[in-house]
């Protein structure tokens, strides 16, 4: 899309240097609704921008749930820690639950309708999938179901189109694959289909080191790090389950 308005992408860019996200994401969600007017497809900048902003804005509320979280765990006898801690997650949850619900409104009403070439559809899915798997997190009972069910559609629908039509190597291929093997390790509860697409992505990529260009050379090899070091984890904790699973009862 040509910036017919480069103010909105100027604040957002200006957001980021001084760490004001939220100013960020209210920028370039103003700017994806001026795209969508005009069925417009955002730029590969352009959708890296939005990303960031709701990455960092939802980022920020899942460290304090998991914060939280962690200390009412740890002091359960504490009367008062429990009484605050359960309001402050709730309101933390209110938080995440907007701004979730918000990112994929904007996916499903006015980005993904209009996104026409594959790498657009792609990191949209797989922005569509992430968001879910965030609320999943938070929620239980049937809307935790219900978040399982969108996103492993999202991630399927993503992965089955960038294994079709893109690099094995590629940053945005890469990344989805890391997000995927997460949702099905850490919400699925799926522990092999994890290791499995973890190490499907990683090895495929690796034999196509040599070609990775180098403008995304420096991404994918990131991506590709955390990639082997989830499969160093996971394959660790596998071991130590099965060492358990032997053990001779007391």
């Amino acid at each position: 899309m040509e910036e017919e308005n480069p103010d909105l992408v100027s604040k957002a860019l200006l957001a980021e240097q001084c760490d004001r996200y939220d100013d960020m994401a209210s920028a370039m969600k103003s700017y994806v609704l001026v795209a969508a007017d005009k069925k417009a497809e955002l730029t590969e900048t352009q959708r890296n921008l939005l990303s960031v902003a709701y990455k960092n804005v939802v980022g920020a509320r899942r460290s304090a749930w998991r914060i939280v979280r962690a200390r009412m765990t740890k002091k359960q006898d504490d009367a008062l820690l429990q009484e605050t801690g359960s309001a402050y997650i709730e309101q933390i949850e209110m938080e995440l639950e907007s701004t979730c619900r918000e990112v994929l409104d904007l996916l499903l009403e006015n980005l993904l309708p209009h996104a026409t070439s594959t790498r657009a559809v792609v990191f949209f899915e797989k922005m569509r999938g992430d968001y879910y798997r965030y609320l999943a997190e938070i929620r239980l009972g049937e809307k935790l179901e219900e978040a399982k069910k969108q996103c492993m559609e999202a991630y399927q629908k993503a992965y089955e189109k960038c294994e079709a039509e893109m690099e094995p190597a590629d940053p945005i291929r890469l990344g989805l694959a890391l997000n995927f093997s997460v949702f099905y390790y850490e919400v699925a509860g799926d522990k092999e289909a994890a290791r499995q697409l973890a190490k499907n992505a990683f090895d495929e990529a690796i034999a196509q080191l040599d070609s990775i260009s180098d403008s995304t050379y420096k991404d994918s090899t990131l991506i590709m790090q955390l990639l082997r070091d989830n499969l160093t984890l996971w394959t660790e904790e596998s071991g130590r389950e099965l060492d358990a699973a032997d053990e001779e009862p007391a």
